[in-house]
């Protein structure tokens, strides 16, 4: 989850570093630190809280190198403060390092190293005994200093190293955390995820698991675990400099927001033929493949998750196969059945998300076909799949996701109307209807957006609530789930998610004059179901906020307000129904005065188990 940066050039490599961890502040943190060898010594500089205070520390122009490595952490090991924060150096700072991920036999390094060495650690954590074994091992080569510490440790790991004695160069090493090297002419960076280049360069190296990888300003060699080198192709990223920035918006999360109607439109038209046959990019699947699949799996995390509950139900409609749904901290730890005729569906907008990607490679061993669907173009998961379908959604900058999810969401679609024409099990009419309701989505969300201000004078009325739940039913039931996580995710306010039909065993107890309640009923065969469970709620004292689409104005009579999204087909009611509690989520969090792009505790890549 923490962010890296390192830059290798002729000059001014503080503020490039420095800048490239401000467009990494998305993966969140809790302090901050850059290292630069100056005067033939490294100066490590550090400090608390946000960017601004590590800015001040360094603003003098003696701090100014034409190398440099920088770090912002989120607190694993240690609390955060100045002396566990990043880089780490060994016992005289002439190496330096800067980590992302977790040593898991640090302890024992750690005992080793002071028991044996007589080294003595300045910090709680467990990345300091990098700096330690790569100083230990150093006689004048970083490269084979850092491999010889690398073989000692175990664990998840990104790290970059500079040495006092080789100030002209970074040696970077990867295993399960994310490490991507930018090219340009005359220098050359790395770093956690693409957005930290895109400012400078857009060509760039995906490092592999187990490879290592050697900087320097007109140079980039890389290594394979036996030391080898790769020749490894160079991709341009498409990803615009300014995609990351906030333009005329307050939040990236409001301007992510607005982003939705071309990212639907993007993720959609893009896989249409001129004939309206569906493309999957460069997936070959034919209908020998999809009715050899006798099972399907579907496993994510956090919002991914939820896409998957809908892309559950749609495919399970469309394709005629079994799908479970499954979290992937949970599914790698229990029997799955999982063989030659699986189809293991993965999503994650980052696609570095170690949970996802470690039950990706436990299918993947058993003999499944992987097909992952990911934002992040050359990220791990995708890069070990044997399929990849990209969500078009460009950079993702705040926290909690928008624009991700709904390009999930058609992703998901896609997939499952692609499968059911090839099977056979969807006729052309419906096939023709579906991709009619597809193609209207994007007008759709514009609409809703230009209701705003009615959304934003809900969250003003009922920012106070202290406990919110949301229910559904069907498909609603998913989109539930992902509005309270946007809720609670950036107000913090305690929000429960629940099928509307499960209330009354057990939920409905907590129900009373400070309940506010968000109803999702947008499932027109659900309709008068979902109704009577509003009733049921509204005859307990709660507040009542009810979301339908156009036409369905009984639901006034038990709601105190309601939110109306234009008419559509069941199935892609999902994707509208969103978007008013994403910016319902965005204005409590604004009336609470949250840090609603960082909240509190959170990142947006969670690279650790």
């Amino acid at each position: 989850m923490c962010g890296i940066v390192g830059y290798v050039g002729s000059s001014h490599a503080k503020e490039k570093v420095i800048d490239g961890l401000r467009r990494l502040e998305y993966r969140g943190y809790d302090s901050a630190g850059i290292a630069m060898p100056i005067q033939g010594r490294i100066q490590i500089t550090k400090a608390v809280g946000e960017l601004k205070n590590l800015e001040a520390k360094v603003s003098d122009p003696e701090f100014d190198a034409a190398v440099a490595i920088g770090h912002t952490r989120w607190a694993t090991h240690g609390k955060p403060t100045e002396v566990n924060a990043h880089p780490h150096g060994n016992m005289d700072n002439s190496i330096a390092i800067v980590h992302n991920g977790i040593i898991e036999n640090y302890q024992e390094l750690r005992e080793w190293l002071a028991v044996e060495y007589g080294i003595v650690f300045k910090s709680e954590t467990d990345s300091e005994v990098i700096a330690h074994l790569i100083g230990l091992y150093y006689d004048g080569d970083l490269l084979a200093a850092v491999n010889k510490a690398v073989a000692d440790m175990r664990g998840a790991y990104a790290v970059a190293v500079m040495a006092a004695d080789e100030p002209d160069k970074i040696i970077a090493v990867r295993k399960d955390a994310p490490l991507v090297v930018g090219a340009g002419n005359g220098f050359n960076m790395i770093a956690s995820d693409v957005p930290a280049l895109l400012k400078y360069t857009r060509d760039v190296y995906f490092i592999e698991n187990n490879e290592t990888v050697e900087l320097t300003k007109d140079s980039v060699v890389i290594y394979d675990e036996k030391g080898s080198t790769v020749d490894r192709e160079i991709k341009s990223v498409e990803w615009k400099a300014d995609a990351a920035d906030k333009a005329d918006y307050d939040h990236f999360m409001l301007k992510e927001i607005h982003e939705q109607p071309s990212v639907i439109r993007e993720t959609l038209l893009n896989r249409l033929n001129p004939d309206d046959s569906i493309k999957l990019d460069d997936i070959s699947m034919t209908k020998e493949d999809i009715e050899n699949f006798n099972k399907i799996y579907i496993v994510a995390c956090g919002t991914a998750y939820h896409a998957g509950l809908v892309g559950k139900m749609v495919i399970e409609k469309m394709a005629k196969i079994p799908v479970e749904i499954d979290v992937a901290s949970e599914f790698r730890y229990r029997d799955t059945f999982i063989d030659d005729r699986t189809l293991f569906i993965a999503i994650s907008q980052s696609g570095e998300t170690l949970d996802t990607l470690a039950a990706l490679r436990d299918a993947k061993d058993r003999g499944a076909r992987i097909l992952s669907v990911v934002n992040a173009v050359g990220s791990s998961i995708a890069r070990e799949s044997h399929d990849v379908f990209y969500t078009l959604a460009g950079p993702e900058v705040a926290v909690a996701s928008t624009k991700a999810y709904t390009t999930q969401l058609i992703c998901m679609y896609l997939i499952g109307l692609y499968m059911g024409s090839t099977k056979g099990t969807i006729d052309k009419e419906y096939y023709d209807f579906m991709l009619s309701e597809l193609k209207s989505l994007p007008a759709k969300v514009e609409r809703i957006l230009q209701d705003e201000e009615k959304i934003k004078a809900l969250a003003e009325r009922y920012h106070f609530n202290e406990h919110v739940f949301f229910i559904g039913r069907g498909l609603d039931s998913g989109v539930s789930y992902e509005g309270s996580l946007k809720l609670k995710e950036i107000s913090y306010i305690h929000s429960f998610a629940i099928a509307a039909g499960e209330l009354k065993h057990g939920t409905i107890a907590l129900m009373d004059k400070d309940t506010l309640v968000i109803a999702l009923a947008t499932q027109d065969k659900l309709y008068e179901k979902m109704v009577s469970n509003i009733v049921e709620v509204q005859a307990r004292g709660a507040h009542i906020i009810g979301l339908a689409k156009e036409g369905k104005t009984e639901i006034e009579k038990t709601s105190d307000e309601v939110i109306y999204i234009p008419k559509c087909a069941d199935e892609v009611a999902p994707v509208l129904a969103v978007i008013p509690l994403q910016i319902y989520a965005y204005y409590v969090a604004l009336e609470k005065g949250c840090n609603i792009d960082k909240p509190k505790n959170l990142a947006k890549s969670v690279t650790v188990e």
